[in-house]
């Protein structure tokens, strides 16, 4: 979907449709928080996902922040999904604003089905999105980006030197800032770099399993199926505190008010956990982490609340504390029986550390 979050609010908003808008946090730029998503009338002034408030106020002070509503936009998440099921059932949630669609045994050419599944999104949620059909879900997930807003690209093998092999290797989904910097310390900033490398040498620098997923993603393959189901593995909550804090009285309560709705959570969807972490982020940024497996899985707030407090006691609370956040690892159903209808329907809020 295009600028998803900024794109649902401006539906309620028309009136700010030429303007730039962010979303993030409680809309205040004044306080704490991150920006989400922005709409592209914004990035003209260079706001970007996850850059804190502040600093987007100060590139565009002109622009207007709004508050997230994660119900509205998983309302709408599930719309557009079943929009898209509406042209082409095998679909694979990938998150609140995205899916990977299995196209294979549909009639029809690539083009005509893409269309028709935008123009099925379009009336369903009143929004544009931006789709790739590929050979794989590789180059489905590089070239959805590569014509945004509302695009349509097809790729073929035969566009992999033309289209794909220009872009810095951060195009490439599982390279981030740290491998980017150490194959940059190499002499690697494109995917043709990265491609012109023998699968050897990146075993030898990265490892053999990421290693050979870096010789394999350069050169377009992925044999990754399209899966309609899959159970999540964690929920998690977590809050940034407005200001860096050492009060461990505040620190202990919003731990356990985090912990119950993680519980509440659990229930809700029908999952217990066995494996309970806790995060905290100090004022530095730095991130230390924490887990307690428990004898059986649970659901029960007092039981994760005991748990969680366990693995805090072992994080060194020595200095100011930014975000401190609760995690429900290793997930079941009681009966062991998945519901893939419900899982499916709400799997884009399914959170990980």
């Amino acid at each position: 979907m295009d600028a998803f979050y900024a794109s649902v609010e401006l539906l309620r908003r028309p009136e700010l449709r030429d303007r730039p808008v962010a979303i993030g946090g409680q809309g205040d730029p004044t306080r704490r928080g991150v920006v989400t998503t922005a709409n592209y009338v914004a990035r003209r002034y260079g706001i970007r996902s996850a850059m804190p408030m502040r600093t987007a106020y100060e590139l565009c002070p002109q622009c207007v922040f709004l508050p997230v509503d994660f119900d509205e936009y998983r309302r709408v998440s599930r719309l557009f999904k079943a929009a898209i099921r509406e042209v082409a059932p095998l679909v694979q949630d990938n998150g609140i604003d995205e899916a990977y669609i299995d196209l294979t045994a549909l009639p029809g050419g690539a083009e005509e089905l893409a269309r028709a599944i935008k123009a099925s999104v379009a009336r369903a949620t009143g929004l544009t999105c931006s789709i790739a059909v590929a050979p794989n879900k590789l180059l489905a997930k590089i070239g959805s980006e590569l014509d945004k807003p509302d695009g349509l690209t097809i790729l073929t093998e035969a566009d992999l030197e033309t289209r794909i092999w220009p872009l810095p290797v951060r195009r490439l989904h599982g390279v981030g800032p740290k491998a980017e910097a150490r194959l940059a310390e190499l002499g690697i900033r494109t995917i043709a770099d990265l491609a012109r490398q023998r699968r050897e040498d990146l075993v030898e620098r990265f490892g053999a399993s990421h290693g050979a997923w870096l010789h394999e993603s350069a050169h377009g393959r992925d044999e990754r199926p399209v899966v309609i189901f899959s159970e999540p593995k964690s929920r998690s909550r977590e809050t940034t505190f407005e200001r860096d804090t050492r009060d461990r009285e505040r620190l202990a309560e919003t731990l356990a008010g985090l912990c119950a709705q993680v519980a509440a959570d659990l229930r809700a969807r029908g999952y217990e956990g066995r494996t309970i972490g806790v995060k905290l982020r100090y004022a530095n940024f730095r991130t230390v982490t924490r887990d307690t497996t428990l004898p059986a899985a649970t659901s029960d707030a007092a039981a994760i609340r005991e748990a969680a407090f366990e693995a805090l006691g072992r994080i060194p609370l020595d200095r100011a504390v930014r975000l401190v956040g609760v995690r429900v690892g290793s997930l079941r159903r009681p009966d062991g029986a998945p519901d893939a209808a419900d899982a499916r329907a709400d799997g884009a809020s399914l959170s990980l550390f």
